[in-house]
């Protein structure tokens, strides 16, 4: 069954303007050779006539002024002739053995002298039927330049061949070839029409699998810059698409682990509660202790997705002032004290004095928190922390740094991405934070149009920056 042409297609499409223009030029050719043929035979003829019969003039006081008539008469096969007002005839190239039309009778020799009368320039030229002969002629008329004897009329006549046999024959050719060549353009321009749109058909049929969430599929270059193009494009965003999807099913994985731990705590201590504690008070207290931990924990979570999507969309409103970027590290540093104290972290700070910055104090104070609280989570067993605070130029520099494992430079890039593990581990609940606290920072730089970064050593540790 023959397969449904598709009207709007780009091969349907391209088949069609190409078998459309060669219509056009075999309509052009017929115009030309049939229907146009003898008017261009005469206005081409009469050009020609025209330029002799200008040349013959700028040779007519020279000395070997017959030779030139003869000269252009034998060469062209015309009859050149000068009259002067009586008709008399005074120099003829029918007189040198010229064959052609015979000389001008009186009764066109007075046409040609009524014309140059009308004439501004004093030239002439026209089509005419020629009695002796019974055939059209072209004439051309101009007078010579005043003699002792009167003017002088230069007369050139030449026949002019019928075209219609000529034109039949022509005609005959030419349906023959305008057969042929509209085959051949239909053929043709039917293969070219595929070629070209063969290309564009793959990729098609390979972005319907990509929409199918095949993230695998490959698209295939073509035979054209434009093609190749797209092709690597569209290569690049499904490799952009699979990082992304890859991202959706780890973020849901890590959401619903941070989700379920604190809700599974909540309900086995709330049934504790109910079976054990209830009437146990030191037991109770504890175990409502961890309830309230656990929801409070769900409480930061849920705070930090809804900042991050507010960041991301663009709905939060940056308000900035100056203020000494040192003393709020140092305000925010003594939050931790709590892991000094009960789990041996140490704490270092090293802040310039006065260190004063223009920007938004409170997602400032945010963005520290974040790093400091990520630097708690990784790093290495030492459980040191270092902050340095200190002025680069019209700039101020803050650093975080870790002792941890150090992240890989091929992951670097990946790290601000929510939910995004720097290793192939499974997924811990961090010591603080929620596993959103990078992407948090790296929206609120952005909005601040900040400089950030992170430099790090596998086995050596991480260090997390910002300038502002």
């Amino acid at each position: 069954m023959l397969k449904k042409i598709d009207i709007k297609g780009l091969k349907f499409k391209l088949w069609v303007y190409f078998v459309l223009f060669a219509a056009v030029i075999m309509v052009a050719l017929w115009l030309l050779q049939i229907v146009f043929l003898k008017t261009y035979y005469q206005s081409m003829k009469t050009n020609q006539i025209k330029k002799i019969g200008d040349t013959i003039i700028a040779e007519y006081d020279k000395s070997d002024f017959q030779d030139t008539i003869l000269k252009y008469s034998y060469n062209n096969g015309i009859v050149v002739q000068t009259f002067d007002k009586y008709g008399n005839l005074k120099v003829s190239s029918n007189m040198f053995g010229n064959m052609g039309p015979p000389h001008t009778d009186p009764q066109s020799l007075s046409t040609l002298i009524e014309k140059l009368s009308q004439s501004k320039d004093g030239k002439t030229s026209y089509i005419t039927t020629n009695r002796i002969v019974k055939g059209q002629i072209l004439v051309y008329g101009a007078v010579l330049p005043n003699t002792s004897s009167g003017p002088l009329y230069l007369y050139i006549n030449s026949q002019i061949a019928p075209v219609d046999m000529t034109t039949s024959v022509l005609q005959e050719q030419l349906v023959i070839v305008m057969a042929i060549s509209l085959l051949l353009s239909l053929v043709i321009s039917l293969l070219i029409a595929s070629k070209l749109a063969r290309p564009i058909t793959k990729i098609t049929q390979t972005a319907a699998e990509l929409a199918g969430g095949d993230y695998n599929v490959v698209f295939e270059a073509g035979n054209y810059s434009e093609v190749n193009q797209l092709a690597t494009t569209l290569n690049y965003a499904t490799a952009e698409l699979s990082k992304t999807d890859q991202l959706r099913k780890d973020l849901i994985a890590n959401i619903s682990h941070d989700l379920r731990t604190p809700l599974t705590m909540v309900k086995m201590y709330a049934e504790l509660i109910r079976d054990v504690s209830g009437d146990k008070p030191e037991k109770r207290d504890a175990h409502t202790k961890v309830i309230i931990e656990e929801a409070d924990r769900l409480s930061v979570l849920i705070s930090d997705m809804l900042d991050l999507s507010k960041l991301q969309s663009g709905t939060t409103t940056v308000n900035l002032k100056d203020f000494d970027l040192g003393e709020k590290a140092k305000t925010i540093i003594n939050r931790f004290n709590v892991l000094s104290e009960h789990d041996g972290y140490i704490f270092k700070i090293n802040c310039e004095p006065n260190v004063i910055v223009y920007a938004d104090e409170q997602r400032i104070e945010q963005v520290i928190y974040n790093l400091v609280s990520n630097a708690v989570n990784y790093t290495g067993d030492d459980k040191t922390v270092t902050v340095n605070i200190k002025k680069a130029s019209e700039k101020v520099r803050f650093e975080v740094k870790d002792t941890g494992h150090g992240i890989p430079k091929e992951e670097i890039k990946q790290i601000w991405e929510r939910y995004y593990k720097a290793t192939k581990t499974q997924h811990k609940r961090a010591v603080v934070g929620t596993g959103l606290g990078l992407s948090i920072v790296k929206e609120i730089l952005v909005a601040h149009h900040a400089t950030y970064g992170v430099d790090s050593t596998v086995g050596v540790g991480s260090t997390f920056w910002f300038e502002l």
